[in-house]
C-alpha cells in the first residue's frame, strides 16, 4: 500500500488506529538509533532513512534524483514493514539479527530481502529493531553500497 502522504506525521495519520502506537514507536526507536547523518524522509511511499545527497551527491543509481535508501518502514496491507537494506551487506549482521531475533521474538522471523514483516503490532522487537538501526553508519553504508554497485551497467549486484 503506496502512500501519498508528504512527511511522516501525515504518513501515521493515515495508518489503521490498531497500529499507531507501534508505528509511531518503531519510528521513535529508529531514529533515537540511527547513527548521525541518516536522513528521514518520504520516499516510495513510505517513510525512510536516507543518507542525503550532501553526504553522498551521486544519490540512488536507479535514480541519481533520490538519496541513498538505507532503510524504510511501512504500514502494508497485511503487516508492518521495516526495510533494512544493510541487513543482507554484512553476514555477520544478518547472522546477528537472525539469532538474536529467535531469542527475544516469540513469533518465527518473517524475512524477504530486506524486509522484516510483522503481522501484530505486539510482535514487533522495537529493541532488537533499534540494534539493528544502529549497526551501520552512512560511511559504512555508502562504502558496502559501492562495493556492489556495477557503475558501468548502473546495476548492483545482489548481496
Amino acid at each position: 500500500m503506496q502512500s501519498k502522504a508528504t512527511s511522516p506525521e501525515e504518513y501515521i495519520e493515515e495508518i489503521p488506529e490498531e497500529r499507531k502506537a507501534a508505528f509511531k514507536k518503531l519510528r521513535a526507536v529508529i531514529k533515537k538509533n540511527l547513527p548521525k547523518g541518516f536522513q528521514e524522509v518520504m520516499g516510495y511511499g513510505m517513510i525512510g532513512y536516507v543518507v542525503p545527497h550532501s553526504k553522498y551527491p551521486a544519490g540512488y543509481h536507479c535514480d541519481p534524483k533520490m538519496p541513498l535508501p538505507f532503510m524504510n518502514i511501512a504500514s502494508q496491507k497485511n503487516f508492518i514493514a521495516v526495510y533494512n537494506m544493510g541487513i543482507y551487506s554484512n553476514p555477520a549482521i544478518l547472522k546477528w539479527f537472525t539469532e538474536a531475533h529467535a531469542k527475544k521474538s516469540p513469533k518465527k522471523l518473517d524475512m524477504g530481502k530486506s524486509c522484516l514483516r510483522y503481522k501484530k503490532p505486539e510482535d514487533i522487537p522495537f529493541d532488537l529493531i533499534g540494534e539493528l538501526a544502529s549497526k551501520i553508519t552512512p560511511d559504512e553504508w555508502i562504502a558496502t553500497y559501492e562495493k556492489y554497485i556495477n557503475k558501468k551497467n548502473n546495476n548492483i549486484y545482489t548481496l
